[in-house]
């Protein structure tokens, strides 16, 4: 089984059962400040599983590009990966349980997809909890039932708790509910009379996640049964090809083998002779398909000192003292992107429109590193007479922690020169300062499998309607160069994202700011209407460039259908008319990146929205 025949698989299989496939979206999300890249399948369609419509039905099935920085130093072991891909399949009000539980299985044995004998097959359910308002979540009796009716042997079902078998919800409240895992047995031996599905021994693997989201958690903690229940599921590409082909790691499956083919041509080691070389190939091998993806996104970001842009570069950095190891001269990260583009051109095609792009980046970071290090090793001269006052020649863990934060100097290196100059190095005051910096950065960027949502509150609809006004404002004041790039929204601020090549005077700011409050202040209609793609882009509707779309699209405009003053693709929520925005505040206009301008602005006040 290759990666490319299971992603083939899965989408036909589901397309069979009436599901609509849709196009994955960006690594980089817009409106969710929760995370800094999209970390689960789930994550695009989460509007949708709230209440909004989609313009393809209430059936969906697609492939999903998605990144987790927060186990960054687990990767290089058997299973631990920062971009991967997740298959998924929703109902949106269509089918629950029943049906769900009924098409996994399908797609599991069936000899015409995964052939999987159902005696591999473990599952677990939800085994309910009594709330401390006394109100009982019953055991997932329902889904056990299915299972056992399906096929699966009563003794492969497991009832286990919130902790293993709850989802949600994603903020204080929303959607939530109980889920199904399904998990494979590898056959070695159980570790224990207690051994089964959620044990961390490795005989148990899991492959799948059903979601049924059947609960809405209110403001006071009480779980209500919704009336429109939906169901979200999840399976991890390269994980799952690894289990089929009874592989000892994911990077033995066919997506990684040339990648690190190439990383043993460039080193000149051979993969599978030392576990030190095997452990920098694969970091090596994940990193630069990470790094590869995030630049040939649509919406790519460039190496940076902060947010998504940091994430970035320290991936390359890292990918880059992993090749020093293994005695990789000069710059060469290009060399295996180029091996990731094209194994992923097919499912991926942005990645060859903007291969040029990829190796430029990549390039020029490692030449940046180079120099940083060399920054680094003047530094460490530079402190090294007061360094060697210390009566026990140890160099203090926050010294090398900012030989390590600021220079990107690894630790490896100076420890080493630490060594050549009689002195050692407080590795554990180092490991605590890594460690603190580790939780702040897991809090910005990892989200979890089951989270990293963005909130959907009334202000939030608020903001998420003023961008569109912003940008039309923009086009107004500085002429169509003006595109959006990117939007990140909380509940007390927006921040736009714009291509344009200056700063803008003092003058052009308050003059958009104006035009902005100018259509709230006109109380203008908020609509929509689904239409053929190509029928929005010649109605005058905005679609952000690069983004992919479905054939049928939600088209917002903003004022009278004969006199319109924004038209957008877009997937909403939105206000019902602009008067509930409130007052349009710009707060600062700043660079982002090069040619990238950046607004921030709040906003105040505003009528409630209508009941729906």
């Amino acid at each position: 089984m290759t990666v490319n025949e299971l992603r083939s698989k899965y989408i036909e299989f589901f397309k069979s059962k009436g599901h609509t496939e849709i196009s994955g979206k960006s690594l980089l999300p817009d409106n969710d400040p929760t995370v800094l890249f999209t970390t689960a399948g789930m994550q695009p369609l989460v509007p949708y599983l709230l209440g909004e419509t989609h313009p393809s039905g209430d059936r969906l099935t697609d492939y999903q590009k998605c990144v987790r920085t927060g186990d960054i130093d687990s990767v290089g072991d058997a299973s631990h990966l920062t971009f991967f891909e997740m298959l998924g399949n929703w109902s949106l009000g269509s089918y629950f349980k029943q049906e769900s539980i009924a098409y996994s299985y399908e797609f599991l044995t069936s000899p015409k997809y995964l052939n999987i004998p159902k005696e591999k097959l473990n599952v677990t359910v939800f085994e309910g909890e009594k709330q401390p308002d006394g109100v009982e979540i019953p055991r997932d009796e329902e889904a056990a039932r299915r299972w056992e009716e399906m096929g699966i042997a009563k003794e492969h079902i497991f009832f286990l708790p919130r902790s293993d078998n709850w989802w949600g919800p994603a903020g204080q409240t929303g959607p939530c509910g109980p889920d199904t895992e399904i998990f494979y047995d590898n056959g070695q031996p159980k570790c224990g009379p207690d051994c089964k599905p959620g044990c961390h021994c490795g005989k148990y693997l899991e492959i799948w996640n059903n979601v049924f989201m059947g609960y809405n958690k209110d403001a006071q903690g009480h779980y209500n049964e919704m009336a429109r229940k939906c169901v979200d599921t999840g399976m991890g590409v390269e994980r799952t090809v690894s289990v089929l082909n009874g592989q000892k790691s994911v990077y033995e499956t066919d997506v990684f083998l040339p990648i690190i083919q190439c990383i043993e041509e460039l080193s000149g080691r051979k993969y599978g002779t030392s576990d030190a070389d095997d452990v920098a190939m694969r970091i090596i091998a994940d990193h630069v398909r990470t790094a590869t993806f995030i630049l040939g996104d649509p919406k790519a970001v460039t190496p940076a000192r902060t947010g998504a842009g940091y994430i970035l570069r320290r991936i390359i950095r890292r990918a880059v003292r992993y090749g020093r190891k293994l005695q990789i001269d000069g710059s060469f990260l290009a060399k295996p992107a180029e091996i990731v583009i094209g194994e992923y051109k097919d499912a991926y095609p942005e990645l060859s429109e903007r291969a040029a792009f990829i190796r430029e980046q990549l390039t020029l970071e490692e030449e940046k590193f180079s120099k940083t290090l060399k920054a680094g090793e003047a530094e460490f001269q530079k402190l090294l007479p007061n360094l060697q006052k210390n009566p026990k020649m140890v160099i203090p863990g926050r010294v090398a922690f900012r030989l390590y934060d600021t220079f990107g100097f690894p630790i490896e290196i100076t420890q080493e020169m630490a060594k050549e100059n009689g002195m050692t190095v407080d590795l554990e005051g180092f490991k605590e300062m890594e460690k603190k910096h580790q939780e702040e950065s897991r809090t910005l960027s990892a989200g979890s499998f089951k989270g990293g949502l963005g909130d959907h509150s009334e202000i939030t609809t608020k903001y998420h309607t003023a961008t569109h006004l912003l940008q039309q404002a923009l086009v107004q004041v500085l002429g169509d160069e003006v595109a959006q790039k990117g939007s990140n929204i909380t509940d007390e601020r927006m921040r736009f994202d714009f291509s344009f090549h200056r700063a803008m005077t003092k003058e052009e700011v308050k003059q958009v700011e104006d035009i902005v409050n100018e259509q709230i202040q006109k109380d203008l209609p908020v609509t929509m209407e689904v239409m053929d793609l190509e029928a929005a882009k010649a109605s005058g509707a905005r679609a952000l460039f690069g983004e992919k779309y479905e054939k049928q699209v939600k088209v917002y405009t903003i004022g009278p259908k004969d006199g319109w003053f924004s038209k957008e693709v877009c997937g909403g929520p939105h206000v019902q008319h602009t008067a509930q925005i409130g007052t349009f505040k710009i707060a600062k206009e700043q660079s982002s990146s090069a040619g990238v301008r950046r607004i921030r602005a709040t906003i105040e006040g505003g009528l409630p929205l209508d009941k729906q």
